[in-house]
């Protein structure tokens, strides 16, 4: 079977939950790498940078952007997010597979470059959940709740061009889920066209000796 690593691209509405789904499926499982994206907003308290985010300027990052050195970016509320472009790479190559937890724009721009990448865009049960839990984050100012439920907003009208939706209501069965669907795609005939012929190589040779003999 094909050994290659996938690249999952996790999106969501802030407060989605999508960060919790990929923390639990990290401590469960070993396959899974999350690449840690570069942006300009300041840093949370209890983020550590190089860990959750690779923290830049402005500057900084134009200059990562002018290099070729992310995969995708994207301007989100007032700051850039970007993914930098050799650790992906390395860690499919190494069988890892790969999540990146971006938004939709940055999404759809890698799916061009990544056509096999595997999109998932997760959602609480409703809008007013949303918002609750935005709320209950204690970590954002009402204008910029405000702002990010705009953004849901936007964002709900391109869910369609994603390959799966998961609804975040029970934590451990979403985790589930993302993990059989990546297994799924494991297994998927597109993804296995060398192993493939190379069994048909084997028949064909076990027949040509079977009519020699």
């Amino acid at each position: 079977m094909n050994d290659k690593g996938i690249l999952i691209i996790l999106s969501g509405f802030a407060g989605s939950g999508k960060g919790t789904i990929i923390s639990e499926l990290l401590k469960k499982y070993d396959n899974y790498v999350l690449s840690v994206s570069a942006t300009t907003r300041p840093a949370r308290e209890g983020e550590v940078d190089g860990k959750h985010y690779f923290f830049k300027t402005e500057d900084e990052f134009k200059e990562m952007i002018a290099n070729g050195e992310l995969l995708e970016y994207a301007n989100y509320v007032g700051n850039y997010y970007g993914t930098p472009r050799q650790f992906v790479k390395e860690q499919l190559a190494a069988g890892r597979d790969v999540i990146l937890e971006i938004e939709t724009e940055g999404a759809l721009n890698i799916k061009r470059e990544y056509p096999d990448a595997v999109l998932i865009f997760v959602m609480p049960p409703s809008v007013e959940e949303i918002h609750n839990r935005l709320k209950m984050r204690g970590t954002e100012t009402d204008e910029v709740i405000r702002k990010r439920m705009i953004k849901a907003g936007v964002e709900i009208t391109v869910v369609d061009r994603y390959d799966y939706l998961m609804i975040n209501d029970v934590l451990s069965e979403s985790v589930e889920l993302f993990n059989s669907i990546v297994m799924c795609q494991h297994m998927a005939v597109s993804r296995n066209r060398d192993y493939i012929n190379a069994k048909k190589q084997e028949f064909e040779e076990y027949l040509n000796n079977t009519k020699e003999n």
